[in-house]
């Protein structure tokens, strides 16, 4: 009697939802069309941008854009070092297709994340609301972002992107949530006691104190967004994470293990890079 779960209390939401995406689709195709639009355009330009710079430029702009975020000599030649093996390897066009990609993803979270976090900082209502959806984003395996944006975008680059940011968007907000939050009483205090306004409080006192959090938080999403591009590869997506499957699916450990090395070593040079930036401002305001 108890082996089997009864049929009377099962709820279809796999239709329900499919359903749902259907509508959607019929409705606001348009709007759906005009949002792949703009995002490709984005990407194409930046990786015009990006491929289209000599490759002496690109090393001597990760070395001046290294040395300021860490001011060690041994860590910039480290970081140029890790994109010379990158060119060695063969993968240098690949690594910047990577990386535009990334750079349009990170952007586009900040845009959407950064009004969300300040939202969620000034209401306890909206932090209470927000919160579990982020729990929830944030637990979610990976490879279900790919389902919705692949039905609503296609295959390519653009539901890479899609995917990308709606898998790396909660530590943004999170991080801004956190650190307007945390910003000392006593500044706001005396900002209302010169006559600001909330919105004046919010610009010069609130979100300058609260930069190195969100920097970190820009730093989280970025890492997490160059995780989602190399699983994006599933669904079109060029790049290092392009070169893992194609190993996966031709059982070429080699190829997997020069592709890893890349994505690894571009992931270092963007952690230390945006870190740093994140280190020198705090230690301007401190």
């Amino acid at each position: 009697m108890f082996n089997e779960f009864p049929d009377t209390v099962e709820i279809d939401l796999r239709t329900r939802v499919n359903d749902a995406i259907s509508w959607l689709l019929a409705n606001f195709g348009v709007v759906f069309d005009f949002i792949a639009d703009v995002i490709r355009w984005v990407l194409l330009n930046l990786e015009s941008l990006l491929t289209g710079i000599p490759w002496p430029l690109v090393f001597i702009g990760i070395a001046v854009l290294a040395w300021y975020g860490t001011r060690s000599p041994l860590a910039t030649v480290v970081l140029v070092g890790l994109m010379f093996m990158i060119g060695m390897f063969g993968y240098y066009d690949l690594a910047m297709i990577t990386l535009a990609i990334i750079i349009a993803s990170v952007i586009i979270a900040f845009v959407l994340g950064l009004p969300i976090g300040i939202l969620a900082a000034q209401s306890d209502k909206a932090d209470s609301f927000i919160r579990p959806l982020l729990d929830g984003a944030q637990t979610m395996p990976a490879f279900v972002y790919l389902i919705p944006a692949l039905m609503f975008f296609g295959l390519g680059r653009v539901p890479a992107v899609i995917a990308t940011v709606t898998y790396a968007v909660p530590p943004l907000i999170r991080l801004t949530n956190l650190g307007i939050r945390t910003v000392s009483q006593s500044a706001i205090e005396a900002a209302t006691a010169y006559g600001a306004t909330p919105r004046q409080i919010l610009r010069d006192v609130s979100l300058p104190l609260a930069l190195p959090t969100i920097m970190a938080g820009v730093n989280q999403t970025t890492m997490m967004a160059l995780a989602m591009v190399v699983i994006a590869s599933m669904i079109g997506a060029e790049g290092l994470g392009q070169e893992v499957l194609l190993a996966i699916n031709r059982i070429d450990p080699g190829r997997g293990f020069e592709a890893g090395l890349c994505i690894v070593a571009l992931a270092v040079i963007i952690d230390r890079i945006t870190q740093g930036f994140a280190n020198q401002y705090r230690e301007s305001i401190s």
